[in-house]
């Protein structure tokens, strides 16, 4: 439906040195809204390295998220609007703390953060809890839609298992649909973004959305392990050991 889509997430290097999993979550589909109307929706959740269940909460936001998502579809009446965001931010935190209830534990021994984007030939939609980033092109050029969360010591950020998340959810939206987006975790922030300035590196995203405009249908399956190969590469992995998640969508 006019999106090529590839999602790849590889653990970090700390986390290989201790046996640990990938702690980082995403999602990446085209629904089709009405006939000729595409929906492009991509998540990304990354576990809190300090929670005990970081990892098993990303997944549960990015379950949640879906699944708040394709009820709002088969209703056909939602808008790309902040009180989309919120509720979906809701539903994704109930989910949360009705496991950890259930597991004796508490919502923080689950938290990750939460990024999202919604694009559709209405508008485009991005809301974003913690850090880590979305980029797109919706008509202006490459541009970082929310500037990554940070907190008041280094490597603190905000997490959707925060008593605040729905204060702290930050959303922009746009008129236009997106053309090119990225949605990555903070594993490789300081990579896809000019820190200084909080704005793409272009130089990172170039060759990935030239690939994807250029492959062939047949050579579409072999995308996402191309993906995958580049972020568990020495030339990353010198730069960052966290979790790496990477998505990546061109509108052809």
């Amino acid at each position: 439906m006019n999106w090529r889509v590839v999602t790849a997430s590889e653990v970090g290097t700390s986390h290989v040195q201790t046996n640990a999993p990938c702690q980082d979550s995403c999602w990446a589909q085209v629904y089709e809204l009405a006939p000729g109307i595409p929906l492009l929706s991509i998540f990304v959740a990354d576990g809190a390295g300090s929670a005990a269940r970081g990892g098993d909460g990303a997944e549960l936001a990015i379950q949640a998220a879906v699944d708040f998502l394709t009820e709002k579809i088969a209703e056909r009446e939602f808008g790309l609007n902040d009180l989309l965001a919120t509720d979906m931010v809701v539903a994704i935190r109930t989910q949360i703390f009705r496991a950890a209830d259930a597991a004796g534990l508490t919502g923080r021994d689950f938290s990750c953060t939460f990024l999202g984007l919604l694009s559709s030939p209405l508008g485009t939609l991005a809301f974003q809890i913690g850090d880590g980033g979305i980029v797109i092109d919706a008509g202006d050029g490459l541009e970082l839609a929310i500037v990554p969360m940070s907190g008041e010591y280094a490597n603190m950020t905000s997490f959707i298992t925060d008593e605040n998340a729905v204060e702290v959810l930050l959303t922009k939206a746009y008129v236009n649909q997106a053309t090119l987006a990225a949605v990555f975790s903070d594993g490789i922030q300081r990579i896809a973004l000019n820190m200084a300035t909080n704005t793409p590196h272009e130089p990172f995203f170039a060759p990935f959305f030239k690939t994807l405009k250029s492959t062939t249908d047949e050579q579409e399956d072999q995308l996402q392990g191309l993906l995958a190969k580049f972020l568990a590469s020495p030339q990353v992995n010198e730069r960052t050991d966290d979790d790496k998640t990477l998505a990546l969508a061109v509108r052809l």
